[in-house]
């Protein structure tokens, strides 16, 4: 959601910014744009001329970058700020693209909402301020002219003082007229690093943004504000101390973000998860154990005294909790809630003593995610509640504010529907699911030994499942006339069931809803006729009996049914009934990895029939930061 680059360089910095907005094209936007300082003399003279110069276009980076090509006057500058806009408050629309600027003076960029900007945007229209825009973040660019002025043209001052306005969350990158040398970034709620270069520094929303022109990071902290030029960096902490942060190094590489022989992100991505599988179970196990250790220093204290689990996220990581739901209560006994972030955090919920409290996310900047961790920290008070997250960024916030965090090393995820940080998900709470029971002892060496094993054999088995495509792209024609869908599974099934419709309607539009088998007599039987297809996930274990004469009632009411099975299953394709023997062998921990990996295939190839934009689709943003 939203995404946001700028700098201090030695150099031009606009194709700097256009790279980068290239990079977080991921995240979701519908608008973009750039600002930069046009010094007529150079900015460290005496005496420079300087004028903010801005573009900005509907639509794709594309656009944007014919319209600078268009203009007369070459965009340039050393100093400068751009943006790529996920629509909030105001429609898409250039008028309401960043950056926004204030009296020719200031130049905003912001992520986030100021939720108190309508009582913000009375007083400044009292103050004589002009509004262009429908945005809330226009409030700030006046805020911090305001202040400007008041600070005598020094804009670390005026920027300290406008941000103790605002209630909401935001990164900032803020530039003026009159301090050409000087970026000002700000931080709440919403992520933003700081690249550190030779004799230059960028800010961005996330690394990837910066990987062509630095491998060093800094990332800041919640209330943080700082003072960037082009040979000096000051960081200032909330209570506006100078603070030290440290450089860290990414170990990700500049093209680990192309898409090489692929069509689209998903799909490769998509391709990609035997590896990524491989990079979460590395230093994780050795040949038969999970090791403790890989959760924190911490962890084996931690898990000898909890007594419940309760697990929270959005979306995609929601249904990665609900598999685990099945793993804890049915091989450890151990009881585990699974909530919605943005419904746990907006109740009283009750937390009891000696819980471990997991949040899930990809980016661990999902606002709902975060602000449920935040709740139960000031909540907690002298209960134990120990925090865990699972994560596939390094140094996001909800790493930092856990006390344990596990990365899944999923590597980065570009495509807005999630595959392969899933499915590493998953294999992160297979092997918290061991490193608890082997903690407390209510999981035996046989039982770790198997799990191991059936963990070490899954990047084989999502290989398998990846060789079907040719098939499942003759079945996605079945979809290209439809509007509906229904996915069907029963005990771990059913959150993979979830996340199949989930990532059909993301990216194809097909309105598609799952249910458990055995309610289909609850009213979904009423729903089936020849014109919803019917997507069903039968995996050899104790359920399939059941599952079967579930099947045969949609069978008999003309439904066109799509099942995915063990090969031991035993059901047998016939007219409107297509079967695909998935795989053969799975366990109850790798089965339902293992069978996500079709659905996801088919989400892509239908939407590839529809025509819809697989990577960016329409409304959607990768990293919800806002809420």
């Amino acid at each position: 959601m939203c995404g946001i680059v700028g700098g201090v360089a030695e150099r031009n910095i606009v194709p700097i910014l256009l790279e980068g907005l290239r990079r977080l094209e991921y995240r979701g936007y519908d608008s973009s744009g750039v600002a930069v300082l046009n010094c007529l003399g150079e900015p460290d003279s005496e005496y420079p001329t300087c004028q903010i110069q801005r573009q900005r276009a509907l639509g794709k980076i594309k656009n944007l970058e014919h319209k600078i090509s268009q203009e007369s006057k070459k965009l340039s500058g050393k100093t400068g700020i751009a943006h790529t806009r996920w629509a909030t408050h105001g429609v898409p629309s250039e008028s309401n693209a960043h950056p926004h600027i204030c009296n020719e003076k200031v130049a905003v960029v912001h992520n986030g909402i100021i939720e108190n900007y309508q009582s913000l945007k009375n007083k400044q229209l009292e103050e004589g301020y002009r509004f262009t825009s429908e945005t809330d973040t226009e409030v700030v660019a006046h805020a911090v002219h305001f202040e400007l002025k008041k600070n005598q043209g020094n804009l670390l001052d005026a920027v300290t003082q406008a941000v103790k306005q605002f209630e909401g969350a935001y990164a900032l990158g803020i530039i003026s007229m009159d301090n050409p040398d000087l970026l000002i970034a700000a931080r709440k709620g919403s992520p933003l690093v700081i690249g550190v270069g030779i004799g230059e520094y960028f800010i961005a929303s996330d690394v990837s943004a910066l990987l062509p022109v630095t491998q060093n990071f800094i990332f800041l902290e919640e209330g943080d504000i700082a003072q960037i030029q082009k040979d000096a960096l000051v960081i200032f902490d909330k209570n506006g101390n100078e603070a030290t942060r440290p450089i860290k190094a990414s170990s990700l590489s500049a093209n680990a973000v192309e898409l090489g022989e692929h069509r689209h992100y998903m799909h490769k991505e998509i391709f990609e998860q035997p590896q990524a599988v491989m990079n979460t179970l590395e230093g994780r196990i050795t040949k038969d154990n999970v090791l403790v250790s890989a959760f924190g220093q911490d962890a084996e204290v931690i898990f000898k005294e909890i007594k419940q689990v309760q697990i929270i996220a959005c979306g995609t990581s929601y249904h990665s909790g609900l598999v685990a739901k099945y793993w804890f209560e049915d091989i450890l006994d151990l009881p585990c809630q699974v909530e919605v972030a943005s419904e746990y955090r907006y109740r009283n919920p009750v937390i009891q003593y000696n819980t471990l409290f997991v949040t899930i996310s990809q980016s661990g900047e999902t606002a709902d995610t975060l602000a449920a961790l935040q709740q139960v920290k000031q909540l907690g008070g002298g209960k134990n509640i120990p925090t865990l997250s699972i994560c596939n960024v390094a140094e996001s916030s909800l790493t930092r504010e856990s006390d344990l965090a596990f990365l899944t090393h999923a590597g980065p995820e570009i495509g807005v529907a999630s595959t392969k940080a899933f499915t590493t998900q998953l294999v992160a709470l297979a092997l918290l699911m061991v490193a608890i029971g082997k903690t407390q002892q209510t999981m035996s060496e046989e039982q770790e030994k198997n799990i191991v094993l059936g963990l070490q054999k899954l990047p084989s088995l999502i290989q398998s499942a990846l060789a079907h495509e040719e098939t499942i792209k003759i079945i996605a024609q079945t979809f290209a006339d439809k509007e509906s869908a229904l996915f069907l599974g029963r005990g771990t099934m059913y959150p993979i069931a979830m996340e199949g419709a989930l990532k059909l309607k993301e990216i194809s539009y097909i309105h598609a809803e799952a249910y458990p088998a055995g309610e289909l007599k609850h009213g979904p039987l009423a729903l089936i006729d020849e014109q919803i297809p019917v997507v069903a996930i039968a995996p050899m274990d104790d359920m399939i009996e059941k599952l079967k004469s579930n099947l045969q009632e949609v069978n008999a009411r003309g439904g066109q049914m799509i099942v995915f099975e063990d090969e031991q299953s035993g059901i047998s394709s016939e007219k409107d009934f297509t079967v695909v023997k998935t795989t053969s062998n799975v366990g109850r921990i790798t089965a339902p990895i293992t069978f996500n990996i079709p659905l996801q295939l088919l989400s892509y190839h239908v939407a590839l029939i529809k025509g819809t934009d697989v990577d960016q689709p329409r409304n959607l943003a990768k990293s919800v930061t806002v809420e």
